[in-house]
Order: structure tokens, then C-alpha cells, then sequence
């Protein structure tokens, strides 16, 4: 397959997860290579994500390296094999590539968790929440990168809302729910948003009362994608100018005791639902 002139998140992880299974098996590049009957070049160029893999080349690699995951090995040439253009990369070249890599990583979980302590998860905001968030920028965004970053915000809500959309729990601190971002009147109507989306039967909106007290962590926005297979799973963090993704199980572990920390120390659905209705008839 040709080189990619932008690979995807997706296809970064392939190649990432091809080159720890050649890692783990002791060969080298050029014994990759030799498998393929290719040159090393294709070898590293496919791990870094810039060359594209048939699924049969995944197996064929698989069963070289002596992969003795099966699980693994599908989840791999599945991703292989996926052509999807999704509509993020309407926004390549317009948008920061971690923009794109987030929509693309929500789209393919098979479940999400989230935790946000100072704003309203992504996939939930409205076009006027998403306004005010980005109007706070220092220095301004230009015009053309500001219309398309609140397109795109406003667009993440598809991955949860299309018939197969992943389970997907949001824990909402108390503070981001009363945050007034652009105002009383968008704050409300974005808490009626939010209101709208928990009635998805697939998504679940849990609050963090003040009264929960201090919360594991420095506070960042945190997701948790589970992918294919638990090998597969990614934690994404905001940090100040670019967002990171991790894969080390050790990170996977540590981000799965905080949301479940996280998640203990949450209101019930229910309860959750009262407040956020409370907080509309104040505003």
C-alpha cells in the first residue's frame, strides 16, 4: 500500500502495536522486512503510520512475531481493513491533528468514560457553550480556525448519538455545571442539552457534588476509551496547548482507579438529573 501523507490516529496505533509485537519477538527491521518479502523502509514507515497494511500482511506479521493473543491479532487486521473517511477529516489541515485524533478515537470505542472538572464534556456542548469556551482564548483565535473548531466541538456528539453508539459515562464536577460560559441564558439551555443527551439510553451523566471533596488527580479532563480489546485502550488528558494520549497498561490502570474513584464519589443518574434541573429553575 502507498504511503499516507497524514496517517490517523488510528493507523499510528497499528503501526505502534505492529512494532511491540516485533519488539517483544527480539527481530529486527530488516527481519521484519524479510517476512514481506519488502525493504526495512516499508517496515518502519508502516510502524510509524505513514505506509498502509493489508489485513493479510497484519496476520502474516502476527504469525512471524508469534503473537499468541488471537483477540489481538483480529482487533489489529479489523483495523486494518477499515477505509472510514470520517467527517473529522473535513477539519485536516484546518484544525490541530489532536482535534482530529480525539473524534476519531471517540468514534471507534467500544465504551467511554469521561471525567471533566471545569467544563461540559465535548460531546455534549452546544454551538453557543461552544462559542463562549473558545472566545476566551489568549490571543484569539483567528476566525477561520475559531467557526471550524466550534463545527467540529459541536459535530463530537455524533459518535454517541448514530444507532451504534459506545456506552458512554460523563462525571460532571458540580463546578462545570454551574459555570456560567457565555452567560445565564446559554448556560441554561446548555444544561437542557445536557438533560437531552443522559436520555440517550446509552449515555449516563453522573455529577461530582461539591460536597464529594478533593478528587484524584490534578483536576485535567480525562478520558478513558476502551478499545477492541483491553490491550487496545487509550486515556486521553488535556493539557494546556495539545491533548496526550496514553497506552502503557501502568497509565491504563492508574486512570481506571481515578475514574472509578471518580465514578464512587458521583451522584446516581437520578440525583443527578434533580440537580441539574435545580440549577436551570436558578438561572
Amino acid at each position: 500500500m502507498p504511503p499516507r501523507s497524514n496517517p490517523t490516529a488510528r493507523q499510528r496505533r497499528l503501526g505502534a502495536e505492529l512494532r511491540k509485537l516485533r519488539e517483544a519477538a527480539g527481530l529486527s527491521t530488516e527481519q521484519a522486512a524479510a517476512v514481506l518479502a519488502t525493504n526495512r523502509t516499508v517496515i518502519t514507515s508502516t510502524e510509524a503510520g505513514r505506509h498502509g497494511i493489508s489485513p493479510e500482511r497484519v496476520r502474516r506479521l502476527a504469525c512471524n512475531y508469534e503473537c499468541a493473543d488471537p483477540e489481538l491479532v483480529d482487533a489489529l487486521v479489523r483495523m486494518a481493513a477499515d477505509r472510514t473517511r470520517g467527517w473529522w477529516e473535513d477539519f485536516r489541515g484546518v484544525l490541530p491533528p489532536t482535534f482530529l485524533d480525539i473524534a476519531e478515537l471517540e468514534w471507534f470505542a467500544t465504551a467511554l468514560r469521561m471525567a471533566t472538572m471545569t467544563h461540559i464534556p465535548g460531546p455534549f456542548q452546544t454551538e453557543a457553550f461552544a462559542r463562549a469556551l473558545f472566545d476566551a482564548a489568549i490571543p484569539p483565535l483567528p476566525a477561520d480556525e475559531f467557526d471550524a473548531r466550534v463545527a467540529h466541538r459541536v459535530r463530537r456528539h455524533e459518535a454517541l448519538t448514530r444507532p451504534d453508539g459506545p456506552a458512554y459515562t460523563a462525571l460532571v464536577h458540580e463546578a462545570a455545571l454551574r459555570t456560567e460560559v457565555g452567560g445565564r441564558k446559554v448556560l441554561r439551555e446548555q444544561l437542557q442539552h445536557v438533560l437531552a443527551m443522559a436520555d440517550h439510553e446509552n449515555v449516563t451523566v453522573r455529577a461530582i457534588p461539591f460536597s464529594a471533596g478533593a478528587i484524584p488527580g490534578s483536576g485535567q479532563a480525562l478520558l478513558y476509551a476502551d478499545g477492541d480489546v483491553p490491550s487496545l485502550d487509550t486515556v486521553q488528558l488535556d493539557r494546556t496547548n495539545a491533548a496526550e494520549f496514553l497506552h502503557l497498561d501502568g497509565q491504563l490502570r492508574k486512570y481506571r482507579l481515578h475514574l472509578d474513584r471518580m465514578q464512587q464519589m458521583s451522584l446516581p443518574p437520578a440525583e443527578t438529573r434533580d440537580l441539574i434541573h435545580d440549577l436551570i429553575h436558578q438561572l
